[in-house]
């Protein structure tokens, strides 16, 4: 009987150790931080789509003949806005992409806004213009952050999953690398600058 209680206690103590060094836990973990780095891209994507409406209404009051620019911007957040983006956009680098394409439309629909504004001196003197320029410039500094932490996390997550022995944990359960964000194309080159 004795022989019995040792074995099995040693045969549950190995399986502990065993299943402790699989890496599930930590898989976990690691994917619910990636899911909640995230969520705070989406937060701060969500910002800035809900403050484009004010700048684009302030705007119109003034340039009433750049209608084509801000009909891009406000296409611009429609395409942002109807993008249904969940974990599945996590896992799917093609819906990633798509993800990232609409987010890149919006950001040069916006620039291009900000931009006709400079033939507006009494725009650009309008204090509620200048208090949503403001917010949108802290919104797209937000947008980096949180970028930069998600990008981390995915690192981080990457690393783990691909790692011997949690790569065969994660094979099993199912959980692959998570797609990055990735610069434009052309983003390498500097933007030119005419006066």
């Amino acid at each position: 009987m004795n022989r019995i209680k040792k074995a099995l206690l040693t045969l549950t103590l190995a399986s502990t150790l065993a299943f402790s060094g699989c890496g599930y836990n930590t898989l976990q973990a690691k994917d619910e931080a990636v899911i909640a780095s995230w969520s705070e891209v989406q937060n701060q994507y969500q910002r800035r789509t809900d403050l484009v409406p004010n700048l684009v209404n302030v705007v119109k009051g003034y340039a009433k003949h750049e209608q084509g620019v801000l009909i891009e911007v406000t296409q611009a957040r429609a395409n942002v806005a109807g993008m249904k983006v969940d974990k599945e956009v996590l896992e799917d680098p093609e819906l990633f992409q798509k993800f990232q394409q609409a987010q890149s439309q919006m950001s040069g629909a916006l620039s291009r806004l900000l931009a006709v504004t400079e033939n507006y001196p009494d725009l650009k003197a309008n204090e509620q213009f200048r208090d949503l320029q403001v917010q949108l410039e802290g919104t797209e500094n937000r947008i980096t952050v949180a970028r930069n932490r998600y990008i981390t996390t995915v690192q981080d997550y990457n690393t783990f999953v691909r790692q011997f022995p949690q790569a065969m944990t994660a094979k099993v359960i199912g959980m692959k690398a998570k797609p990055n964000f990735q610069a434009e194309t052309g983003a390498e080159k500097a933007p030119s600058v005419n006066f």
